[in-house]
């Protein structure tokens, strides 16, 4: 038997009742999470109202500031900048500028929903997504954060589903291997076909065939020039 796909307002009804912070969410964002669920209702219901007891919790006054993750803003570790072709937009995380040692856990998941609803905001029209290139260049021991990324991608796969687009992960050194094999067991099936590992013969060819010249970082051979975060207001 097949089942019929329901829509936003099908999800809406069936969490309603048990959360009123539902009416309060466009149906764009209800769309993602029944997409996150392969339009299975009940486990898109149960998704959603995680989201919202989460969303309270982690976002009190409704949003996340800068004096709340200067530890981590000061570490110009993250960009977000430009758009690829398809209109996403890009963030460039450079792994060798994060520290495991001098990281506070709490403040590192508040810089994720920080930098996560920034970028929501540069959004264009009719995009949902963003794309991402994580260098590594560089990148060794004490950079490695197992716990960091865990929190990371918990936070991105249950809290803001359908949002990553693609990302290239770069300069990738030998070392890194380790830690994405304890880490990719934890990715969901969808998000895993989203990283793609380029090889360096092919970084300028890959780059350039995904982001404009004009949008494409100086370092890799564009016209972009990378500046320091600055944020803009927050979305969801």
């Amino acid at each position: 038997m097949h089942h019929r796909r329901r829509g936003p307002s099908s999800h809406r009804r069936s969490t309603a009742h048990i959360d009123a912070c539902v009416q309060e969410e466009n149906d764009f964002m209800l769309r993602r999470f029944l997409r996150a669920r392969d339009h299975n209702i009940s486990k898109a219901s149960a998704m959603f109202l995680k989201y919202l007891a989460w969303k309270r919790a982690a976002k009190p006054r409704g949003s996340i500031t800068e004096a709340d993750v200067r530890g981590e803003l000061v570490q110009d570790k993250l960009y977000v900048q430009g758009f690829d072709k398809t209109g996403r937009p890009m963030i460039y995380l450079f792994g060798n500028r994060h520290f495991a040692a001098k990281r506070d856990l709490e403040e590192f998941k508040r810089y994720v929903v920080y930098i996560l609803d920034n970028t929501c905001t540069k959004l264009p029209a009719g995009q949902e997504k963003f794309a991402s290139v994580v260098d590594l260049k560089g990148w060794g021991y004490a950079n490695c954060d197992i716990r960091a990324k865990l929190a990371a991608l918990e936070i991105m796969q249950n809290y803001y589903p359908e949002r990553l687009g693609r990302v290239f992960l770069i300069h990738v050194p030998y070392v890194f291997m380790a830690a994405w094999k304890m880490v990719y067991p934890f990715i969901d099936d969808n998000t895993k076909k989203k990283f793609v590992f380029v090889a360096d013969k092919d970084l300028d060819s890959t780059l350039r065939d995904a982001i404009d010249v004009s949008q494409l970082p100086e370092q890799y051979g564009g016209k972009l020039r990378l500046e320091g975060y600055k944020s803009s207001s927050t979305c969801n």
